[in-house]
């Protein structure tokens, strides 16, 4: 069916580049803050397909069910809008079932099971979605505590794929104890290959999600989910187009049908074999033309279970360069067109993913330029005697984008060093920080269970018993702080 008119335009398409945005050579990663991966083709040609019709979603979802199921080896799939949307809806599935009366009530849980269990070592922030349905977290760290903390309370035994370590619970023995009490467990795979037959449903898992905008290559709101067909059916029942508590997070006909394309891709035609070879070549160009740069070392890395391609390690002596990484980071970054990498603490890291036929080349000429590039000697800043002593107690307020907070500091000072306690509206946690001169910097990690930020303070103290200057809130942006002395 073609589009009707009224859908037709002749006005010209917004780029980025007419409204002023910089577009990034991407050697870091399936970031979502760098707009995860890059739609296949054919993912585009399905979205766009999908837009020119109307189908009733509840049969849209029915389709596409059978038709994950089909490529996929398990019961059933499911479209969501991301993986951690995912999170969210198979939770409240978990917890109200497709029972209206219960649904309707989330995230009150009063008279449901609402216990979910994760290991200590497995918690993060996306551990946030579930918790949001209302669920509250249960921390087991061995198998004698997860035994222990089952009981008729218990909804959920929630996995974390890629952060199973060796000393931890094995995730398979989870499944196990999970299924002898009859309770779902969900695997959070997101940044893993959703391989063909799926090695968490083979253990029993109840279902595993991914997100659809990594390795897969579909649309970057979108979310994969394989499993159970009636525990992904309620999930589906608890999320738009129905009205639960997951209604806000909305997958449209044509991230469900770019998704579907994507796995069809993944599973029929992609060639991961080729794509690693191109990879491995991307890496190949750039290594070609540093290595011979003075003190320059490279070191091609393996992944793990996640984010699967081939990495490399650049370092170097900064006072053989005369430049440190801080600064060719952001050399690259400042540069046309933009590079962006992983900044460490002694070098850079080139992640081949989300990079493109040809920007090996561009990366290779820019990092080669940089690193042998004749530059003064770098010229490390004297270290200023701290001319102030915050010793005491500060009553500090934090200005944000949209409304303030009001925290209080307790430091002492012990020459340059500071140490002491933050407290923050909800929680009381340790401070380290330096003075130089009147220079005050200092840092702590406030946050709520797993999402925990680290808050980095620099500003000035004053001789009127006052501080200030900015925080870095890291993905949150920056506030402004301001601090007066209570006692010394």
């Amino acid at each position: 069916m073609s589009p009707s008119t009224s859908t037709r335009s002749s006005l010209p398409v917004p780029t980025f580049e007419s409204i002023g945005v910089r577009t990034l050579i991407n050697c870091q990663g399936t970031y979502t803050i760098l707009t995860g991966s890059r739609a296949l083709n054919t993912v585009v040609a399905a979205m766009a397909e999908a837009t020119n019709n109307y189908v009733h979603m509840d049969d849209l979802m029915d389709k596409v069910g059978q038709r994950l199921a089909e490529l996929t080896g398990a019961e059933w799939g499911y479209i969501s809008s991301g993986c951690a949307a995912a999170l969210a809806e198979i939770t409240a599935a978990c917890i109200a079932g497709a029972d209206p009366e219960r649904m309707t009530r989330l995230p009150d849980t009063t008279g449901m099971k609402n216990q979910v269990i994760m290991l200590r070592g497995h918690r993060n922030a996306y551990d946030r979605a579930i918790r949001m349905t209302g669920a509250q977290i249960v921390e087991v760290v061995t198998e004698a505590d997860l035994q222990a903390a089952i009981h008729d309370q218990t909804a959920l035994v929630a996995i974390t794929g890629d952060m199973a370590q060796p000393d931890h619970l094995p995730v398979e023995r989870m499944i196990a104890i999970a299924r002898e009490h009859g309770i779902p467990c969900l695997v959070d795979a997101a940044a893993e290959r959703p391989l063909v037959p799926n090695p968490y449903l083979q253990m029993g898992a109840d279902a595993v999600t991914y997100s659809g905008g990594k390795c897969l290559r579909g649309p970057q709101a979108s979310g994969l989910a394989l499993g159970r067909k009636d525990l992904l059916w309620a999930a589906f029942l608890n999320a738009a187009p129905h009205h639960g508590l997951c209604r806000p997070m909305k997958a449209g006909k044509e991230e469900i049908m770019g998704l579907l394309a994507a796995v069809e891709a993944w599973v029929l035609g992609r060639d991961q074999e080729a794509e690693w070879r191109m990879w491995e070549g991307y890496l190949a160009t750039i290594q070609q033309a540093i290595q011979a740069i003075p003190s320059v070392s490279t070191t091609i890395e393996q992944p793990g279970i996640a984010n699967v391609a081939p990495t490399m390690r650049i370092t170097w002596d900064p006072a053989t360069l005369r430049v440190t990484p801080t600064h060719i980071h952001r050399e690259l970054l400042e540069g046309e067109p933009a590079i962006t990498c992983h900044l460490l603490a002694d070098g850079l890291r080139i992640m081949t993913y989300m990079m493109e036929d040809g920007d090996d080349a561009i990366v290779a000429k820019r990092l080669s330029a940089l690193l042998a590039a004749e530059r003064p000697p770098l010229v490390i800043p004297a270290t200023e005697s701290p001319a102030v002593d915050v010793s005491g107690e500060w009553a500090v307020e934090l200005r944000y984008v949209l409304d303030s907070s009001t925290h209080a500091i307790s430091l002492t000072q012990d020459g340059a060093t500071l140490r002491g306690n933050y407290r923050a509206r909800y929680e009381r946690v340790p401070v380290e920080g330096q003075v130089q001169g009147q220079s005050v910097s200092f840092s702590a990690a406030i946050g709520y269970q797993a999402n925990k930020l680290r808050y980095r303070f620099t500003g000035t103290a004053n001789e009127d018993g006052t501080m200030g200057g900015e925080v870095d809130l890291g993905e949150y942006g920056t506030a402004q702080w301001s601090a007066r002395r209570v006692s010394q």
